[in-house]
């Protein structure tokens, strides 16, 4: 498969996050990111792993579960906290500034050194999404900042390591997405009860919301997320990440009746225009070999229902 379809392909998952917002406010039961978060990933996790067939061995018990933990298990709670405590769009601004951390990473963990460019686009990247999603100023909560700060560099971790592990012999990356989303969804279920209490009875629009999420938003967005980071650059692959916020602003734009400002369409050809700048002039890794087998929202404002940033 070539370069600009295995790109297309993966930028599906952050566009599929992006509908997170609309589906969870028209669907899902109130104030249960956490609960919405274990639905997501578990179910979906334990569908990829009944279709994988496919258990971790060796060290890969470790490795999956410490990439569940960054990729799902912490990045949603920690989302969810920044999202609750921040004014406007500032989480998804401070989250936003994931693929500068992935840049620092992978000089660090992968050996490529950052260029100007990387880090121009991933600067330009951030100020187009804070046009789209940002509102008025409002007190800045630290522990917040911290939070969106936290949430970003765990999925950004998670997407280097995913990158410098890559998988093991004979094993895909239907697997290794399972593996994640199951570890993750284990990690969040005593959270979300502990935090919010007894799961809340669920009609037919909420069975709907969260087949669609598990399914749809998760199962098959993270697989191809997954799968993008074997064929394509660590870097690559997060400058795709502000496809979400844009999304979630154009569903709320048709869907929700929010109309976009000048403003904001300024901030969306900007964070597009850095998001296609940021898949150009990179060679990426021979397709089918996974790194290291032989040897990752934001969303367009802060949220009622915060499971709209992925």
């Amino acid at each position: 498969m070539n370069r600009p379809t295995t790109v297309l392909l993966t930028a599906l998952a952050p566009v599929s996050w992006g509908t997170t917002y609309a589906v969870t406010t028209e669907f899902l039961p109130a104030d249960r990111p956490l609960f919405t978060g274990m639905m997501r990933a578990l179910p979906a996790g334990l569908v990829l792993l009944a279709l994988a067939r496919v258990l971790p061995r060796g060290v890969w018990w470790g490795k999956s579960a410490v990439l569940g933990a960054l990729n799902i298990g912490a990045f949603f709670p920690l989302l969810f906290l920044s999202a609750y405590r921040l004014p406007g769009g500032m989480a998804a601004v401070v989250g936003s500034v994931g693929p500068l951390i992935v840049v620092a990473l992978s000089a660090v963990l992968l050996g490529q050194r950052p260029t100007a460019r990387s880090v121009i686009t991933g600067l330009v990247a951030a100020f187009g999404v804070s046009l789209v999603v940002l509102k008025a100023a409002g007190a800045l909560d630290a522990v917040g900042v911290l939070a969106a700060f936290a949430s970003a560099a765990s999925m950004s971790a998670g997407t280097v390591l995913t990158k410098r592990w890559g998988r093991p012999d004979g094993v895909g990356p239907l697997a290794l997405t399972a593996w994640q989303l199951t570890a993750g969804g284990l990690l969040i279920a005593p959270l979300a009860l502990l935090v919010e209490g007894a799961p809340p009875a669920l009609d037919g629009r909420a069975v709907g919301g969260y087949l669609y999420l598990a399914l749809a938003n998760t199962a098959i967005a993270y697989w191809l997320w997954f799968r993008g980071i074997g064929r394509l650059t660590a870097t690559q692959v997060t400058f795709l990440g502000p496809l979400s916020p844009l999304t979630a602003a154009v569903v709320g734009s048709a869907a929700l009746d929010q109309a976009l400002t000048p403003v904001q369409l300024a901030g969306m050809a900007v964070a597009f225009g850095a998001t296609v700048a940021g898949q150009l002039g990179v060679r990426p890794p021979a397709v089918g070999r996974p790194v290291g087998s032989a040897g990752s929202k934001a969303t367009p404002e802060a949220l009622r229902g915060v499971s709209r940033a992925l």
